[in-house]
């Protein structure tokens, strides 16, 4: 089973080849990192599970964002329609959709490039989701706005 030094090396590869230096955890294995002053990506070792968990604050939803919001982010998670196989979540009490997806450390280590490439993808999935998201609110004429990003996210510097 991958152990914290383990993650702790992984996470020096990523930071190798993407330049970024932000990319260390702290002491609780928890990586947080802002790309493109746009998306906060946040990768959380699980050592129990031998899994990175890896999620995305995409959106703030109104208090009165419409149900046909709700029912396509359900179908994503339930259905993993357009998901990537990641999943959604709900913060209760911002109402902040978060998208999350598990990486096996194992796997993510013996091929650092393809795991900046999955994230790359994630990033351009949240794009979607959050015109997505935007579309639906701004048809149902909503009266607030949610805090969605815009344009496209690029993990490499």
């Amino acid at each position: 089973m991958p152990t914290r030094e383990d993650y702790d090396k992984f996470l020096a590869e990523v930071r190798k080849e993407t330049g970024i230096a932000a990319i260390r955890s702290d002491e609780t294995g928890l990586v947080s990192v802002n790309v493109d002053e746009k998306y906060n990506v946040n990768l959380q070792f699980v050592e129990p599970t031998g899994k990175v968990l890896c999620f995305v604050e995409l959106a703030t939803l109104p208090h009165d964002a419409p149900k046909a919001v709700y029912r396509d982010l359900l179908a994503g998670g339930l259905f993993g329609k357009e998901t990537g196989g990641g999943y959604f979540a709900l913060e209760p009490d911002s109402e902040t959709v978060v998208y999350n997806y598990f990486f096996d450390i194992a796997q993510a280590a013996e091929d650092v490039e393809d795991f900046i490439a999955t994230l790359e993808k994630m990033l351009q999935l949240c794009d979607v989701w959050a015109e997505r998201i935007t579309s639906e609110l701004d048809s149902s004429g909503s009266e607030s706005t949610s805090e969605i990003p815009s344009g496209h996210a690029v993990f490499m510097v």
